[in-house]
């Protein structure tokens, strides 16, 4: 299983352990990442996602998982999410959700 966020593609950075010497060693900084469960109104049901912390505050930001898909890039999301937002997109209830 891939440390990448679902919803932002948000994915592991480098960078170096500093000690007090000054000595820098190399390390990895991992993304908060959380296993929720988000409800789509438009489709009536949920879905299991692996996404960030800061990916979930967007999405309450935004108004739910409906309306953060409908901004979201496609080039961020993983083939999952891409499949509920042309799923949303096809159920037609994507203008209730842009409104």
């Amino acid at each position: 299983m891939s440390r990448v966020c679902e919803l932002t593609g948000k994915g592991p950075m480098t960078g170096n352990n500093v000690s007090h010497a000054n000595n820098k060693t190399r390390r990895r900084f991992l993304p908060n990442l959380n296993d929720t469960t988000l409800q789509s109104e438009a489709l009536g049901r949920s879905f299991k996602l692996r996404i960030s912390a800061h990916a979930l505050r967007s999405v309450d930001h935004r108004g739910g998982l409906d309306k953060f898909l409908a901004k979201a890039k496609d080039t961020d999301l993983s083939a999952n999410a891409l499949k509920i937002k042309k799923a949303i997109k096809k159920s037609g209830m994507e203008a209730d959700v842009l409104s």
